[in-house]
């Protein structure tokens, strides 16, 4: 049976992740804690309302309501890396070559490694932020579909449209598919090279957490009684083809997914607290964390693949080894 190591801390739980190989908290009041020979605490924003781990440069990047955004590292130095006056910063993303973007109502700003900024205004608010894995372009999801810049380059943006509002985005690894989270329950997709649209629906919930696995043919997502996983390996991507159902639960759904880090396998966690892991072959799972505090917010692998750092709603944070 895995064991698990809880850090039992107050508030909801932004995002759990590892930076270098230390475990790294981040709570909604801007508080990240770490556990780095013993428990440790620094104060990035006044209020979090958005991080992403920047895995090519092992940071976390956060925004929040103090309108600042911050490159978190190892050791818990934090830097600040861009302010937009007294806007709430809502989105951050972090892309190639040390580019950095966020999002403050209807206007997404990046800003280069060099400290150059650009910024893009949208007719409506900005959701969602990603950079494409491929060249330096970044998405933005926004109501009634989204829209690609070109940020080191003059020229229009590409616009993708689909009615409804889409509040999450991610490229595919290998950058030939855009897939949004929206406002109802369904994600909608877009294959890059020509446009074609791709339909996932049929959710039960909202769709709040995404996970590619490690070579980008499945995509893991919650919003369901069990994780939903579609297939992308394909030229069209998953269209005419049926997701996998993994760790199905009748009682409670699934709220937040997690790719391991080189197999077809996928840490999902429930509202109820309890995680669990589930191989796409067989469905075949392991319980890895009993039911707890708060539904599972955040949950990344470490690098070394035996460990998970999670985070709930209600502060329940903890770090599962799976070799125990």
């Amino acid at each position: 049976m895995p064991t698990v190591a809880p850090l039992d801390l107050e508030g909801h739980c932004v995002a759990a992740v590892f930076l270098g190989d230390v475990p790294h908290f981040a709570l909604a009041d801007g508080a990240i804690h770490r556990l780095d020979n013993g428990h440790k605490t620094i104060q990035a924003n006044d209020g979090l309302l958005a991080a992403f781990h920047d895995a090519a440069n092992d940071r976390l990047i956060t925004g929040g309501e103090d309108g600042k955004v911050f490159a978190v590292k190892t050791g818990g130095e934090a830097t600040e890396v861009a302010s937009a006056g007294k806007k709430w910063i809502t989105s951050v993303a972090a892309g190639p070559q040390g580019a950095v973007a966020y999002a403050t109502g209807k206007t997404a700003f990046v800003r280069f490694a060099d400290g150059k900024t650009r910024e893009f205004a949208h007719p409506r608010s900005v959701e969602g932020l990603a950079f494409s894995p491929k060249g330096m372009r970044f998405g933005v999801a926004r109501y009634n579909g989204a829209t690609l810049h070109f940020p080191a380059a003059e020229g229009k943006p590409v616009e993708l449209e689909w009615a409804g509002a889409h509040t999450g985005i991610t490229f595919s690894p290998d950058g030939a598919f855009l897939v949004t989270t929206m406002q109802e329950n369904a994600l909608h997709g877009w294959k890059l090279v020509d446009g074609k649209h791709m339909r996932m629906s049929g959710y039960p919930g909202k769709v709040k957490s995404l996970s590619w696995s490690v070579k980008g043919k499945w995509l893991a997502s919650s919003g369901a009684p069990a994780a939903i996983v579609w297939p992308f390996s394909g030229k069209d991507g998953p269209m005419g083809k049926a997701p996998l159902e993994l760790g199905t639960r009748g009682n409670t759904m699934v709220t937040c997914v997690a790719c391991h880090p080189s197999q077809d396998v996928v840490a999902i966690g429930y509202e109820d607290g309890m995680v669990i892991a589930a191989r796409f072959a067989d469905a075949k799972e392991v319980l890895l964390r009993r039911q707890g505090k708060g539904a599972i917010t955040a949950m990344m692998w470490d690098r070394e693949e035996r460990r998970i750092a999670f985070g709930s709603a209600a502060g329940d944070c903890g770090v599962i080894d799976i070799t125990a």
